[in-house]
């Protein structure tokens, strides 16, 4: 590295953020941009480690993160561009909404503050666009096959990428009215504005991908219509089933999966109609259950709304304040975490169960819960057990369920192919991601489950890849 001992002269540095009481009356953007000088700074903290677990065990796209924290250190932008581009199609996201496994994994991280990955990847693609770097990749030949890119997450965006600057004609169906999946309806504007996406829409429509929303494949497509018309297909749909709440009382209204709540509104913010009656936390009691990322944009959303009060509500147990001996440095830390949303105001409660929801004239007023006691028995089991006494009532007059998703909708399109699912209902690919179907693909939460975005990135290109060799031989 340029400066072997930045390590030893700076700090970490996060990113300046909006105030909150300013943040909240809007659905800005709340992080912002450190200054050059310092961000240069946070790139000499880069060790010279000799093995980078950040790129090998930390990034699921395998960014070359020394390599560009050198370059920006340097001020060859250009290149840090280049080595950043090569293996990730959508910086400018993961760059916002990556939980950024890479920098738990940072060898500095061991003793110290990890570099700050994160943001030097978001300043690069940033600095890229500004300049003019960022430009559509045109394929040197076409090859005339036609490939079925269906759903436009960041799988299903990043799979559609490398096809077409592959020179195949690629055509992206989404069955909502605008391109992004989950970027685009299930992330909050104040994490990821939506001109963002846009930008980078105008860049792959020039590449040639083709862009069909309102699509709904399996039943406006039929399967024998696309065996009929297109050489490959890449199925990127999401896990788009939630994890439900089966209590008395999950029936009344005012109780909401999530992803109703945050599709609402950012279609709102988009100047879009919404369908149905408007979801709504204003001056109202509002109970998330679910403490993962989703629960977190429902609680900062819920407040930007005007709500009276949010809680949020966790089965498991509250994490320690650092990594724990079965928990070691570079595997991903499970200890507790605080959002910029929570820091907006929040009241947050774990292993907490809840056990009924009541109601008055059909609407829920009322969450009944109990507190757990969880332990560990001798073969590492985890087991929950109510504390007797401990039940309790809080004021209910929207409930949101951020309990998490189970696996692709198993409809139309995976039953008429016939395509075979594991046990948890996600379907099962080779090393390829071909999936029991030949020249039928999987990428994304299809595939895993719910998990990070940028692990679906890695999956859109991963088939991409696999699609491309089928391609070539066919």
């Amino acid at each position: 590295m340029a400066r072997g001992s930045g390590f030893l002269e700076y700090a970490r540095e996060e990113a300046p953020k909006r105030l909150v009481h300013q943040r909240i009356k809007d659905y800005k953007e709340f992080e912002q941009l450190l200054p050059e000088d310092r961000l240069l700074q946070q790139a000499a903290r880069c060790m010279d480690c000799g093995v980078p677990s950040c790129h090998i065990f930390g990034c699921p796209v395998e960014n070359r993160i020394p390599d560009f924290n050198d370059l920006v250190y340097k001020n060859h932008w250009r290149r840090a561009l280049d080595v950043l581009q090569s293996t990730n199609n959508f910086p400018e996201v993961t760059g916002r909404v990556c939980p950024a496994p890479c920098e738990a994994a940072c060898t500095l991280g061991i003793n110290q503050p990890p570099v700050n990955i994160k943001h030097i990847e978001l300043q690069i693609i940033e600095r890229g666009f500004r300049e003019g770097w960022v430009v559509p990749d045109m394929p040197i030949r076409k090859t005339n096959k036609r490939v079925a890119v269906i759903g436009s997450g960041p799988a299903g965006l990043a799979a559609a990428q490398q096809l077409a600057r592959a020179g195949h004609k690629v055509v992206l169906m989404e069955r909502a009215d605008r391109i992004g999946g989950l970027l685009r309806y299930g992330i909050p504007d104040f994490k990821l504005e939506k001109w963002i996406l846009d930008r980078r829409m105008e860049q792959m429509a020039k590449e040639g991908v083709t862009f069909e929303t309102g699509v709904d494949v399996g039943v406006d497509l039929s399967v024998h219509y696309l065996q009929r018309s297109f050489h490959a297909m890449i199925l990127a749909a999401g896990a788009t089933v939630p994890r439900n709440l089966p209590v008395p009382g999950r029936e009344l209204a005012g109780v909401h999966f999530a992803m109703e709540f945050l599709r609402q509104q950012n279609k709102v913010n988009a100047g879009d109609a919404s369908s149905g009656r408007q979801i709504s936390a204003r001056d109202k009691h509002v109970i998330v259950i679910g403490g993962g990322d989703t629960g977190s944009d429902c609680v900062g959303t819920s407040i930007r709304q005007g709500a009276r009060s949010v809680t949020q509500l966790e089965l498991l147990p509250k994490p320690p304040q650092s990594r724990v001996s079965r928990n070691p440095w570079p595997e991903w830390p499970s200890i507790y975490r605080t959002s910029s949303s929570h820091q907006e105001g929040c009241e947050r409660h774990w292993s907490v169960q809840t056990t009924a929801l009541d109601g008055v004239d059909g609407a829920v007023k009322k969450l009944k819960a109990v507190r757990l006691d969880w332990q560990q028995d001798k073969a590492g089991k985890w087991h929950m057990n109510a504390i007797a006494g401990s039940e309790f009532e809080l004021d209910a007059d929207l409930v949101l369920l951020a309990m998490g998703f189970l696996h692709v909708e198993l409809g139309p399109l995976v039953q008429g192919y016939g395509l075979q699912t594991d046990q948890h209902g996600n379907i099962v690919v080779d090393t390829d991601m071909m999936t029991s179907e030949k020249g039928v693909f999987a990428a994304g939460d299809a595939v895993l489950g719910a998990s990070l975005v940028v692990r679906a990135i890695d999956q859109g290109r991963r088939a991409a890849a696999g699609a491309n060799i089928f391609l070539k031989q066919s």
